[in-house]
Protein backbone atom coordinates (compact mmCIF):
# COMPACT_ATOMS: atom_id res chain seq x y z
CA UNK A 1 0.00 0.00 0.00
CA UNK A 2 1.36 3.49 -1.31
CA UNK A 3 1.22 6.15 1.38
CA UNK A 4 1.92 9.85 -0.03
CA UNK A 5 4.36 11.81 2.56
CA UNK A 6 5.10 15.48 2.25
CA UNK A 7 5.90 18.02 5.19
CA UNK A 8 1.81 18.09 5.69
CA UNK A 9 1.75 14.71 6.57
CA UNK A 10 1.60 13.43 10.14
CA UNK A 11 1.72 9.49 10.23
CA UNK A 12 1.32 8.25 13.85
CA UNK A 13 1.60 4.91 15.45
CA UNK A 14 0.52 2.84 18.16
CA UNK A 15 3.67 0.96 19.90
CA UNK A 16 2.21 -2.31 21.34
CA UNK A 17 2.10 -5.63 18.92
CA UNK A 18 2.20 -2.72 16.11
CA UNK A 19 6.02 -1.65 16.03
CA UNK A 20 7.22 -5.16 17.75
CA UNK A 21 5.51 -7.89 19.38
CA UNK A 22 4.48 -7.38 23.21
CA UNK A 23 5.05 -10.85 23.72
CA UNK A 24 8.92 -10.07 23.37
CA UNK A 25 8.40 -7.83 26.06
CA UNK A 26 7.07 -10.08 28.26
CA UNK A 27 9.33 -13.02 27.54
CA UNK A 28 12.34 -10.31 28.15
CA UNK A 29 10.74 -9.21 31.76
CA UNK A 30 10.21 -12.43 32.73
CA UNK A 31 14.05 -13.66 32.09
CA UNK A 32 15.02 -10.23 34.19
CA UNK A 33 12.83 -11.62 37.07
CA UNK A 34 13.85 -15.19 36.54
CA UNK A 35 17.69 -14.39 36.74
CA UNK A 36 17.26 -12.23 40.08
CA UNK A 37 15.05 -14.72 41.98
CA UNK A 38 17.03 -17.77 40.94
CA UNK A 39 20.52 -16.39 39.29
CA UNK A 40 21.85 -20.24 38.62
CA UNK A 41 19.07 -21.96 37.55
CA UNK A 42 17.03 -19.02 35.55
CA UNK A 43 16.08 -21.32 32.65
CA UNK A 44 14.37 -23.37 34.40
CA UNK A 45 12.17 -20.71 36.58
CA UNK A 46 11.44 -19.08 33.21
CA UNK A 47 10.06 -22.17 31.37
CA UNK A 48 7.96 -22.54 34.46
CA UNK A 49 6.38 -18.79 34.42
CA UNK A 50 6.26 -18.56 30.58
CA UNK A 51 4.31 -21.96 30.82
CA UNK A 52 1.90 -20.57 33.97
CA UNK A 53 1.12 -17.75 31.53
CA UNK A 54 0.56 -19.82 28.41
CA UNK A 55 -1.42 -21.89 30.75
CA UNK A 56 -3.34 -18.56 31.42
CA UNK A 57 -2.72 -18.87 35.20
CA UNK A 58 -2.01 -15.87 38.19
CA UNK A 59 1.84 -16.08 37.30
CA UNK A 60 2.66 -13.60 39.78
CA UNK A 61 0.67 -14.57 42.29
CA UNK A 62 2.32 -18.35 42.55
CA UNK A 63 5.83 -17.12 41.86
CA UNK A 64 4.76 -14.61 45.17
CA UNK A 65 4.15 -17.92 46.98
CA UNK A 66 6.85 -19.52 45.96
CA UNK A 67 9.27 -17.43 46.25
CA UNK A 68 8.01 -15.64 49.70
CA UNK A 69 8.26 -12.63 47.61
CA UNK A 70 5.62 -9.54 47.15
CA UNK A 71 3.61 -8.84 44.07
CA UNK A 72 3.88 -5.46 44.01
CA UNK A 73 7.68 -5.84 43.76
CA UNK A 74 7.31 -8.63 40.89
CA UNK A 75 4.78 -5.81 39.21
CA UNK A 76 7.87 -3.02 39.65
CA UNK A 77 10.44 -5.00 38.45
CA UNK A 78 8.32 -6.34 35.09
CA UNK A 79 7.73 -2.91 34.19
CA UNK A 80 10.81 -1.05 35.33
CA UNK A 81 13.50 -3.31 33.61
CA UNK A 82 15.13 -2.51 30.04
CA UNK A 83 13.63 -4.66 27.87
CA UNK A 84 15.46 -6.93 25.41
CA UNK A 85 12.70 -6.25 22.20
CA UNK A 86 13.11 -6.16 18.51
CA UNK A 87 11.43 -4.15 15.91
CA UNK A 88 9.22 -5.39 13.35
CA UNK A 89 10.68 -6.02 9.74
CA UNK A 90 10.48 -2.56 8.03
CA UNK A 91 10.00 -0.53 10.75
CA UNK A 92 13.09 1.47 10.94
CA UNK A 93 13.20 1.61 6.91
CA UNK A 94 9.46 3.25 7.09
CA UNK A 95 10.14 5.85 10.10
CA UNK A 96 13.73 6.86 7.90
CA UNK A 97 11.33 7.48 4.58
CA UNK A 98 8.97 9.20 6.38
CA UNK A 99 11.12 12.00 7.81
CA UNK A 100 13.31 12.07 4.71
CA UNK A 101 9.96 13.15 2.58
CA UNK A 102 9.42 15.65 5.56
CA UNK A 103 6.15 13.92 7.29
CA UNK A 104 5.82 14.58 10.84
CA UNK A 105 5.88 11.12 13.35
CA UNK A 106 4.37 10.34 16.47
CA UNK A 107 3.23 7.62 18.85
CA UNK A 108 0.24 6.87 20.87
CA UNK A 109 0.29 4.41 22.95
CA UNK A 110 -1.39 3.42 26.38
CA UNK A 111 0.95 2.60 29.69
CA UNK A 112 2.79 4.22 32.11
CA UNK A 113 5.68 6.52 30.43
CA UNK A 114 8.78 4.89 32.23
CA UNK A 115 7.87 1.97 30.71
CA UNK A 116 6.64 3.07 27.22
CA UNK A 117 9.92 5.04 27.03
CA UNK A 118 12.50 2.56 27.74
CA UNK A 119 10.81 0.09 24.84
CA UNK A 120 10.83 3.45 22.21
CA UNK A 121 14.92 3.42 23.49
CA UNK A 122 15.41 -0.04 23.62
CA UNK A 123 13.89 -0.29 19.95
CA UNK A 124 16.02 3.02 19.06
CA UNK A 125 13.77 4.94 17.03
CA UNK A 126 12.75 7.55 19.68
CA UNK A 127 15.00 9.96 18.00
CA UNK A 128 12.52 9.86 14.55
CA UNK A 129 9.41 10.79 16.55
CA UNK A 130 8.57 14.29 17.41
CA UNK A 131 5.82 13.76 19.28
CA UNK A 132 5.31 10.82 21.65
CA UNK A 133 1.77 10.65 23.69
CA UNK A 134 1.36 8.25 26.42
CA UNK A 135 -1.73 7.30 28.47
CA UNK A 136 -0.64 8.10 32.23
CA UNK A 137 0.83 11.30 31.10
CA UNK A 138 -2.46 11.92 30.53
CA UNK A 139 -4.69 10.43 32.75
CA UNK A 140 -7.16 8.97 29.83
CA UNK A 141 -6.64 6.05 27.85
CA UNK A 142 -7.58 4.89 24.20
CA UNK A 143 -9.96 5.58 22.22
CA UNK A 144 -10.21 9.00 24.54
CA UNK A 145 -10.43 11.92 22.34
CA UNK A 146 -8.43 13.84 24.28
CA UNK A 147 -5.10 10.74 23.29
CA UNK A 148 -5.83 12.03 19.66
CA UNK A 149 -6.60 15.74 19.83
CA UNK A 150 -3.22 16.39 21.55
CA UNK A 151 -1.30 15.90 18.34
CA UNK A 152 -3.64 17.59 15.76
CA UNK A 153 -3.27 20.41 18.47
CA UNK A 154 0.57 20.28 18.07
CA UNK A 155 1.23 18.48 14.99
CA UNK A 156 -0.59 20.81 12.01
CA UNK A 157 -0.99 18.65 8.55
CA UNK A 158 -3.35 18.02 6.12
CA UNK A 159 -3.38 14.23 6.79
CA UNK A 160 -3.12 12.14 9.57
CA UNK A 161 -2.26 8.29 9.33
CA UNK A 162 -2.88 6.34 12.01
CA UNK A 163 -1.12 2.37 11.91
CA UNK A 164 -1.97 0.74 15.01
CA UNK A 165 -3.45 -3.00 15.84
CA UNK A 166 -6.30 -3.31 18.47
CA UNK A 167 -9.60 -3.49 17.20
CA UNK A 168 -11.03 -2.38 20.62
CA UNK A 169 -9.63 0.89 21.00
CA UNK A 170 -7.07 1.84 18.26
CA UNK A 171 -9.45 3.14 15.14
CA UNK A 172 -12.74 4.44 17.05
CA UNK A 173 -11.21 7.89 17.44
CA UNK A 174 -8.65 8.50 14.42
CA UNK A 175 -11.87 7.37 12.37
CA UNK A 176 -14.23 10.43 14.17
CA UNK A 177 -11.69 12.63 13.36
CA UNK A 178 -11.12 11.89 9.16
CA UNK A 179 -7.77 9.95 9.78
CA UNK A 180 -6.64 7.63 7.21
CA UNK A 181 -6.56 4.28 9.79
CA UNK A 182 -4.25 1.08 9.04
CA UNK A 183 -5.11 -2.06 10.82
CA UNK A 184 -2.01 -4.32 11.23
CA UNK A 185 -3.59 -7.88 11.30
CA UNK A 186 -2.46 -10.13 14.23
CA UNK A 187 0.95 -12.45 13.27
CA UNK A 188 -0.55 -15.00 15.80
CA UNK A 189 1.88 -13.62 18.79
CA UNK A 190 -0.33 -10.71 19.96
CA UNK A 191 -1.20 -9.88 23.44
CA UNK A 192 -4.58 -9.02 22.66
CA UNK A 193 -6.52 -11.49 20.43
CA UNK A 194 -10.21 -10.82 20.76
CA UNK A 195 -10.35 -9.04 17.52
CA UNK A 196 -13.59 -10.61 16.36
CA UNK A 197 -15.31 -9.39 19.42
CA UNK A 198 -15.01 -5.59 17.78
CA UNK A 199 -15.49 -6.12 14.22
CA UNK A 200 -18.02 -3.52 13.49
CA UNK A 201 -17.81 -0.62 11.43
CA UNK A 202 -17.02 1.57 14.58
CA UNK A 203 -13.91 -0.05 15.96
CA UNK A 204 -12.45 -1.48 12.21
CA UNK A 205 -9.90 0.45 10.52
CA UNK A 206 -10.43 1.79 6.83
CA UNK A 207 -7.25 -0.20 5.16
CA UNK A 208 -5.52 -3.66 6.65
CA UNK A 209 -1.94 -4.95 6.07
CA UNK A 210 -0.25 -8.24 7.07
CA UNK A 211 3.17 -6.80 7.65
CA UNK A 212 4.45 -2.87 7.70
CA UNK A 213 6.44 -4.21 5.09
CA UNK A 214 3.69 -3.72 2.87
CA UNK A 215 3.89 0.07 3.26
CA UNK A 216 5.46 2.43 0.53
CA UNK A 217 6.40 5.58 1.14
CA UNK A 218 6.14 7.80 -2.32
Amino acid sequence: MDIKVDQNTVVVFDLDDTLYNELDYLKSAFKDITQRLSPGNWKSLYAYMFSLHRSKKNVFEIISENHQIEIPTLIDWYRSHQPEIHLFDGVFELLTQIKQKGGKLAVVTDGRVKTQMAKLESLGILQFFDEVVISEALGTEKPHLTNFRVLTEKMHGNQYFYIADNFKKDFITPNSLGWTTLGLIDNGLNIHYNHHEFFDEEHLPQYYILSIKELRIV
